[in-house]
């Protein structure tokens, strides 16, 4: 099946190149020159993957990311200006999955949409029905769903993904290389910031207090560790 895309983008040149781009390797794309444009194509379409700007008129690129967050699980690739760190960071707590700085190639956004698009399908495709309890966590690989202390919690596809790999390995160290490797489907990870952004925003859905993290622990130097957390 032919996946659907939607870019969102108010510079007109590069939303044509990106939808050509796109078009050529046998995506069915759509697109958007403004936030409020952009919720409407979501709220009356489904689409595989988003591509999506940051500074867009009406409404601003993160308000876009946080509102599809709240409503669907598809994978957001945030289009983010040159060297702008905090705009990266704000799309990853949000909820994008990845991101790609201006100015960028094709070559390499296509890169990280066939990477995202791969780990969906095979987040789709996964038969495992293993359900590891680590701690207070009750993480169900096949279902996709985290219980913290007897609570359900909502993650994002990227934190599950992060969460997946440290469960495989509770008390190792895993890297923050290995993480991202994972997370993206490919060896080229670019920024490992992004990794801190993730445990980041983890932590404050599977920590009791996440200034004082006891279940992801940081070993530095090296990456982060799942630990056993009892409680009191």
């Amino acid at each position: 099946m032919t996946a659907r895309i939607l870019v969102v983008d108010d510079e007109p040149a590069l939303l044509q190149g990106l939808a050509y781009a796109l078009g050529r390797e046998h995506f069915e794309v759509s697109t958007a020159s403004d936030g409020a444009e952009a919720l409407e194509a979501v709220r009356s379409s489904e689409f595989d993957l988003i591509i999506l700007d940051l500074m867009l008129p009406k409404v601003s690129g993160i308000e876009v990311c946080r509102q599809i967050r709240a409503e669907s699980a598809v994978p957001i690739i945030m289009l983010t200006a040159k060297d702008s760190e905090v705009d990266k960071v704000v799309g990853l707590e949000v909820g994008a999955d990845d991101y790609v700085t201006k100015p960028f190639s094709a070559l390499e956004l296509l890169g990280r949409v066939r990477a995202n698009l791969r780990r969906r399908e095979l987040d789709r495709n996964d038969g495992a029905s293993a359900v590891r309890t680590i701690g207070g966590l009750r993480v169900d690989f096949a279902r996709h769903e985290l219980i913290v202390d007897g609570e359900p919690v909502s993650l994002t596809p990227s934190e599950f993904k992060v969460l997946f790999v440290l469960a495989q390995k509770p008390g190792e160290v895993v890297s923050k290389r290995a993480i991202l490797e994972h997370l993206w489907e490919s060896t080229f990870v670019g920024d490992q910031h992004a990794c801190d952004v993730h445990i980041s925003n983890l932590r404050r859905k599977v920590e009791r207090d996440p200034s004082r993290p006891e279940r992801i622990i940081t070993v530095r130097g090296f990456g982060y560790m799942l630990e056993e957390f009892k409680g009191d």
